[in-house]
């Protein structure tokens, strides 16, 4: 149960950090737009492992390379530029670890 609440808040997370990207200054529009692409990614990657019909496979692919490998190269660096103030390398890293964590486990994967 903890674990679904935190995917939420995850989920929430991003699409406050969507909403925001729009009052950013604009000399950040290239950081915003790497951002929504990057967000949008993520979103597909967990649409995918809510997915009945994605594959265990496909499923090991996404946690195990996919998802961490774009928030940690895309995601997590474009969130930090445009909210400094807001998000931490460390809180985002135990957000991300927190989510595998949830689908790891929920889908008996392990890396």
């Amino acid at each position: 149960m903890k674990t679904k609440i935190l995917i939420t808040t995850l989920l929430l997370i991003t699409l406050t950090g969507c909403n925001k990207q729009s009052a950013s200054e604009p000399h950040n529009t290239a950081v915003a737009a790497k951002f929504v692409q990057s967000d949008k990614k993520i979103g597909e990657f967990l649409g995918q492992l809510d997915s009945p019909e994605t594959s265990q496979e496909a499923r090991v692919q996404i946690l195990c390379k996919d998802f961490p490998a774009e928030y940690k190269s895309e995601y997590m660096p474009a969130l930090l530029q445009l909210e400094p103030k807001q998000y931490t390398q460390s809180k985002l890293l135990a957000e991300l670890k927190s989510a595998l964590d949830y689908y790891k486990n929920k889908f008996e994967i392990k890396c």
